[in-house]
């Protein structure tokens, strides 16, 4: 990436403040090219790379992954453990480059389907990158949307039991506090790569005004060009969320 490219977001625009991204089409990537699954996850991972690089370039302040969803647990036994594996690697060999590059990590989901490895990895790579203050990345693995709204219920159901909250005060700024991302920025922008055209039950309390950007690339071919196209996308749309447009009157 030139430094005319990046200029191009750091001046006159700036770029979204947190950019969420499916990141989906490992296994036909491999697949295309006669090779195993395993092989578009682990090239699926160098895109993970470039894209977490160029966003801390850009100033974004927050980028969410979605890295493995509940629903991924039905696939086959090996492929699951192949992810389960590839995490534990990604968790090993990444937080030093992330604390190198100033970069936070937060990781949602139920953690509780991993191995006490990984849940004590993903534990102290936390802790390791608490006091960064650059990008704040956020790695939802074994996450869905449906999953994250009914722990917030849960949390809220039993501080109302308790006392400590008056049901009748419960409204979408008190649930938002109990969400898996309540200490973000509300999601500008979620893409999509792979050419499929839906949510996939990822975040569905915070893409509430998103933008949506679905593209056909494949995640693995997935780079700099392309976020900046989806950037482009989101800086061409009039976010009214929900508002009148006073210009014209259209709503």
């Amino acid at each position: 990436m030139t430094e005319k490219k990046l200029g191009s977001f750091r001046g006159k625009k700036l770029p979204p403040q947190h950019i969420a991204i499916i990141m989906d089409g490992n296994g036909r990537w491999a697949k295309s090219r006669h090779l195993p699954r395993s092989s578009g996850h682990q090239k699926g991972v160098q895109s993970v790379r470039k894209i977490v690089k160029y966003c801390s370039q850009l100033g974004v302040n927050t980028l969410t992954l979605f890295a493995f969803s509940s629903e991924n647990l039905n696939r086959s036994s090996g492929e699951v453990s192949l992810l389960f594996k590839l995490f534990l690697t990604v968790l090993k060999n990444e937080t030093k480059k992330l604390k190198q590059n100033n970069i936070k990590l937060k990781i949602i989901g139920d953690l509780s389907v991993f191995s006490p490895e990984i849940q004590v990895l993903a534990n102290e790579a936390e802790k390791q990158l608490s006091n960064n203050n650059g990008l704040n990345l956020v790695v939802a693995a074994n996450y869905g949307g449906q999953w994250d709204i009914a722990e917030s219920a849960k949390k809220i159901a039993v501080k109302s039991i308790s006392g400590e909250i008056d049901p009748k005060k419960i409204d979408t700024s008190l649930f938002q506090a109990y969400t898996a991302l309540a200490e973000y920025p509300k999601v500008d922008l979620l893409i999509r790569t792979s050419g499929e055209i839906r949510i996939s039950n990822f975040l569905l309390w915070d893409i509430a005004y998103s933008e949506l950007y679905f593209c056909n690339t494949l995640w693995p071919d997935f780079n700099e060009d392309e976020l900046d196209q989806a950037i482009e996308a989101f800086h061409s749309r009039d976010r009214r969320f929900g508002a009148r447009n006073s210009e014209n009157n259209v709503i």
